[in-house]
Formats: C-alpha cells, sequence, structure tokens
C-alpha cells in the first residue's frame, strides 16, 4: 500500500512522491491517532508501487505497516524486531515490528531448519524475513493491525542481531519504573505511545517550521557557547581551554542575539532553538535543557505578534490533532484582572470557578477578620463551587489543609443547605450580608462560598491555589484548549526585602507610554507590554515588545536602582547596537516540548522528549553528569573542591 498526498496545503509539509508510509501514525496497534485520522482524509490509497520507496535492498522491499490485501501474491522481504513470537504446536508465528506497523509471519514446519531457527528466537531480536503475502482466514483477521487481513508465508529468515533478555517488555505495557526507562531509554523508545510521541514532536516541529517560513520568516542559528548572563537562570558554564580562568556559558535563551538580529536589518526571524537552564525539575518542565520556538519581528505592534502566533497554533491544532480551541481569537486578559477573576496568571479556564471581590460588602461589618481587611492594599474574595454544599466534613478538613499549606491561616466558608446555612462563619454575619453575598454571587441551595482575606496579592494567589484545588473536582474536557494572553503587566514592583523599587517582570521590555509613563507616572503604576500565552494552566511562554531606545532603557534601570555605568557594564554591547539604530521590535518563544505535551495529552513532559534527564538532571543512560579525567581538567586549569560530606 503506498499512501499519495492529493492536498496536503493544510500540513504545509512538503511532499516528495511516492511517499510509502512517512505518515502512517497508528503503527504498531493500527489504532489512528488524531493526527492520522485527519491526515487519511487527505490521502487516497494506491496499489502501486508496493514496494518501499527507496529501499529496496537485501534487508527490506516492503514495510510491515504498508502490507494489506492488495499485496496478495507479492514476494516481499521485511526487516524488523521480532514483537511477539507464539508457537501453536505446527506452525510459528511471528509478530514483526518497524517503523510503520505489524505484520504476522507464518513459519511452517516443512521448512525444518528455518523452524528451528524461529522456535529459539527471543523477543526485540532484529531479523530479516523473506515470504508471500497471503490473505488470512476470515476468522483470523485481526481488524486492530493494518496488515491485518494478510500475512506472510516465510521462505527465509535471518537473525541479524539476537537481543538478551529485556529489563522490561516492550510488547506489553506494563508499568516500569521511570528509573530503568530511563537507563534502558534505547528500549523505551520501541514502546508504541512513546515510539508515536516522538513521531509527533518530528512531525510538529516541520509543520511550525513550514508555517513561518511560509510567512517569510527567517530562520537563523545562534551561539550555543556565548557570555555568561547577570539576569535568570542559573547558568550551565564551559571553560574555555585557550583562555584559562575564562568560561563560555550555554545560552539560556537566544534572547540577546534574535534582538541583535533585529538591528541587524532581519525583519521575520525564528529558531527551533535550544535552551539550557541550572534548574529544577517540574513536570512540564525538563532539567537542563528544553526547546523553544523562538521568534522575533520588527516594526511590529502587540497585536501583530499576537496574530502570528494565534494563527500558528490554530493551524497546529486543526491539522494535528482532534482537539478543539475554545475561543479564536484567544481571550486577553490583563495581569490584574486575570489575578482577581482566578488568583493565577496562568489559569485553567475550563475550571467552572471565579473569584470575586466582596470587599465592600464588608467595610462596616462586625466580623473583624473581613472589615480589617477592607482598606488600600487588601480585600475580602469568595468563591463560589457549585453543588458541593452537601459534602462531609472530612472534604472541609481537607481544604482547609489545603488553604494552610498554599499559606492561609484558615479557611472561611459558608454551606447553603436546604436546611440553612452552616460554616464557621456564619455566626459572624448580618443577615443583610448574607442577603448581599448571595444576590453578588448568585448562590443556590447546595452552593458552597469559600473566602480569602488580607493582602491583595497574597489573597489573590491564595484563592486561586484553592480554585486549582477544587478544579480536581470537576471532569474537564480534555481536547478542549483554552488559551488565553495574559497582558498588561506591571513594569515595576515593590521589593519588600530590599525596600525598593524593582522590575517585575522583563527589564528589558517597552513601557506603556515609553519615556512619558516613565518621568511623570509612579512607578507601581506604570504597565508594560510584556505578555504571556496560556493553555489549560500551563504557561507556554512569556513574551515582550522590546525597549530598543537607550535613553528609556537608562531610565527605567534608573527608576529600579541602577546607574549608567552599571548599566553600561552589564548590557554594554546591547545598548551599544541599539545606539547604531534600533527598529522597535518584539518576540515570543513558546516551549516546544510543552506543546507537544499538551497536544499529545502527557502529564510529564519527559514523555514526549526522546533522552531526557531524570528530576535529578542526570541522564541514566549515558551516565552523566560524569567525572572527568585530571588530565582534562589540567588542560582547563581547573582544580575542583568537593563539598565536605556530612558526618
Amino acid at each position: 500500500m503506498i499512501l499519495k498526498v492529493m492536498s496536503f496545503n493544510a500540513l504545509r509539509i512538503p511532499i516528495a512522491a511516492p511517499v510509502a508510509i512517512s505518515f502512517r501514525f497508528d503503527a504498531w496497534q493500527g489504532v489512528l491517532s488524531g493526527f492520522s485520522q485527519r491526515l487519511i482524509s487527505d490521502i487516497v490509497m494506491s496499489k502501486e508501487p508496493t514496494a518501499a520507496a527507496g529501499l529496496q535492498n537485501k534487508f527490506r522491499t516492503h514495510y510491515c505497516g504498508q502490507l494489506n490485501r492488495d499485496s496478495e501474491g507479492t514476494e516481499v522481504k521485511l526487516g524488523g524486531w521480532v514483537h511477539r513470537i507464539r508457537d501453536h504446536g505446527g506452525l510459528i508465528f511471528i509478530d514483526l515490528r518497524d517503523h510503520t506497523g505489524i505484520c504476522q509471519l507464518v513459519i511452517q514446519p516443512e521448512n525444518g531448519e528455518i523452524f528451528k531457527l524461529a522456535e529459539g528466537l527471543h523477543s526485540e531480536s532484529v531479523i530479516s524475513a523473506e515470504g508471500n503475502v497471503v490473505l488470512r482466514s476470515d476468522e483470523t483477521v485481526n481488524p486492530r493491525l493494518a496488515s491485518g487481513a494478510i500475512e506472510v508465508v516465510v521462505s527465509a529468515i535471518k537473525i541479524e542481531s539476537a537481543a538478551q533478555p529485556l529489563p522490561f517488555p516492550v510488547a506489553d505495557d506494563m508499568p516500569t519504573s521511570e528509573e530503568l526507562r530511563l537507563k534502558y531509554r534505547f528500549i523505551d523508545l520501541r514502546r508504541e505511545k512513546l515510539h508515536q510521541n516522538i513521531i509527533f514532536r518530528s512531525q510538529l516541529t516541520a509543520a511550525v517550521r513550514k508555517y513561518l517560513t511560509d510567512l517569510d520568516f527567517i530562520e537563523i542559528q545562534t551561539p550555543i557557547l556565548t557570555s555568561s548572563s547577570p539576569e535568570g537562570a542559573r547558568d550551565f558554564l564551559v571553560p574555555s581551554r585557550l583562555h584559562p580562568g575564562k568560561f563560555y556559558a550555554l545560552p539560556q535563551a537566544p534572547q540577546q542575539f534574535k534582538q541583535l538580529l533585529m538591528v541587524s536589518g532581519f525583519p521575520r526571524y525564528f529558531q527551533i532553538a535550544p535552551c539550557f537552564r541550572d534548574e529544577d525539575a517540574r513536570a512540564d518542565r525538563s532539567p537542563g535543557e528544553f526547546y523553544q520556538v523562538d521568534i522575533e519581528m520588527s516594526f511590529v505592534e502587540q497585536d501583530d505578534l499576537f496574530a502570528i502566533l494565534e494563527g500558528l497554533f490554530k493551524h497546529l491544532v486543526e491539522t494535528m490533532s482532534t482537539k478543539r480551541i475554545t475561543q479564536y481569537p484567544f481571550p486577553r486578559i490583563s495581569y490584574k484582572e486575570v489575578m482577581n477573576r482566578y488568583g493565577s496568571d496562568k489559569p485553567d479556564l475550563r475550571i467552572p470557578i471565579e473569584i470575586e471581590d466582596v470587599t465592600s460588602l464588608f467595610v462596616n461589618s462586625g466580623f473583624k477578620v473581613f472589615a480589617s481587611n477592607t482598606k488600600e492594599g487588601s480585600c475580602v474574595k469568595a468563591m463560589v463551587v457549585k453543588g458541593m454544599g452537601n459534602e462531609s466534613r472530612l472534604f472541609y478538613d481537607k481544604a482547609e489543609k489545603h488553604a494552610r499549606e498554599l499559606g492561609s491561616a484558615g479557611l472561611a466558608y459558608i454551606q447553603f443547605k436546604e436546611a440553612g446555612t452552616k460554616g464557621p462563619v456564619v455566626k459572624f454575619l448580618k443577615e443583610d450580608e448574607m442577603a448581599a453575598l448571595k444576590e453578588q454571587l448568585g448562590i443556590e441551595t447546595g452552593d458552597v462560598v469559600f473566602f480569602g482575606a488580607g493582602k491583595w496579592e497574597k489573597t489573590c494567589k491564595i484563592m486561586g491555589g484553592m480554585r486549582s484545588y477544587f478544579g480536581d473536582f470537576f471532569t474537564l474536557d480534555k481536547d478542549e484548549l483554552s488559551f488565553c494572553w495574559i497582558v498588561d503587566f506591571p513594569m515595576f514592583e515593590y521589593n519588600e526585602e530590599d525596600k525598593k523599587v524593582d522590575f517585575s517582570h522583563n527589564p528589558f521590555s517597552m513601557p506603556q507610554g515609553e519615556m512619558e509613563a516613565l518621568e511623570q507616572h509612579s512607578p507601581l503604576d506604570i504597565l508594560a507590554y510584556q505578555y504571556d500565552i496560556v493553555c489549560n494552566g500551563i504557561e507556554l511562554s512569556s513574551g515582550a515588545i522590546r525597549n530598543h531606545r537607550p535613553d528609556i532603557m537608562y531610565k527605567a534601570f534608573e527608576i529600579a536602582g541602577y546607574p549608567h555605568d552599571e548599566v553600561d557594564a552589564r548590557f554594554g554591547h546591547m545598548i551599544e547596537a541599539f545606539k547604531h539604530g534600533a527598529p522597535p521590535h518584539g518576540g515570543i518563544a513558546p516551549g516546544l516540548d510543552r506543546l507537544v505535551m499538551i497536544l499529545r495529552d502527557e502529564q510529564n513532559i519527559r514523555e514526549v522528549i526522546a533522552f531526557p534527564m531524570n528530576q535529578s538532571a542526570q541522564d541514566l543512560m549515558m551516565a552523566a553528569p560524569s567525572e572527568v579525567t585530571a588530565q582534562q581538567l589540567k588542560e582547563l586549569h581547573i582544580k575542583v573542591e568537593l563539598p565536605e560530606e556530612e558526618e
């Protein structure tokens, strides 16, 4: 079977005809992924040619997943791994697996030498086989396999590589410790789900490249060995042999290089960029290294960049998955609004709970805990959870425990039951306050309302944490992608520890209002052209319209307490470049790993990376990091001083 592309414009991937099986994603079990289903709708099956394009040699003339009823009577050569082997007391059946799927081989006892060889085979051994394609009987057809209507009667077989006993099975999806999976990653990658994730990642990367190049973006590779950055996470340092005592750093991101490319006159840049940060692992972040779709554009406003990225994501979702975007164009929520409504700047909009401000209801309240937090800088927040007013005491005890873990002194709530109201704060509230609450919040019988009170930012974050906690009690649609932009981040914040104004986000962003805002407004009232893109509670990227004017940059740093000479010492090369003519520009860099993770419904980012590190930033397969020889250290003029072991 050959797949011929009839209409491939939607995917935007150039295809050389004929393509035999490059885009089969059903592979071993023949179950189509969402991408495959959409892809096959644009593909016509053809009988000719039947051989594997460009792969007719002594090992292979066809792929396993390529054979079907139309292949009957064809002499084929196949190569692959022994997925399963079954001895039925007279016939030996081998499920042979390659990149495209599984094909059943039949070895008959009259082929004595071949039969004997097959009896000694182990799972995951690599073999090549020759034989004739025959139709299966109706009762033995396997509808789960693309090749399930046929089998190959073997006339010759050769063991190319005998496999030792495996540390864990490939054919059966048995629970296996992550440590073992990472140590034997080359075996783990043979398993269907992980194998398909890596294929999907490859196709998504190709689609991103094609989409952006069609929009006149230029792909440019920036340096891997660069200088250490004084901002951001910890750098990975690389000692220089030629310059003793000096170090390169692996780039945390190509940020400065891509801005310099704008100064160089390249209007639209992108790169599938490797980034390196010495930080701890999280479920949605790989330690050490990760990849991002790095984008920068000159002569653009914020809306221009949003349109590009929204178009890219819409294209990827519609052509590569069965998921759907909740709202397009993506909603835009200011930082202040998102904190007030969701208590987080990366909200999962699918959770059917919002936070409301009820501060004004308790200005003259007799309940001091609420009344004392109605002054400027403080607030009283409420959150209605529908239908949970009749939960057991254990439910509320667990919720209060979680609130304390988030930094709250406790958790006030009111249950609205058939028999009346119940809860620890009911006795402190007047009838008119209860009535006002019910009216503002739309409370119905069976609901429960939770409260938070205190300083605005802390209270918002605690309520946001509780919103996520209660969100786990709802069944969220995993096929719904609720993208949103978080905009209008504050340029500055007050640093309580140092008792000074400091940058709150990215110091190189353009302030809204530019120089006028810096000179005439209070620092804490100035907003920046900074934005985050979020999907289902996962931050995919931060970005900004950059500050390309040295005078505005000096002024912004001055407000944060940095004199001119310190700015020059830290960022002199950027300042110098901007002094020679810099266009207005802006960019963003959504995480490729996180995007694949979302589209593949994975909870752990290591499931979409071919060779990830573990949570301790170790590569168990390659035994990295590792010690090096004394000679290597001597060449680098480095002496290692290990920390003393604690007794």
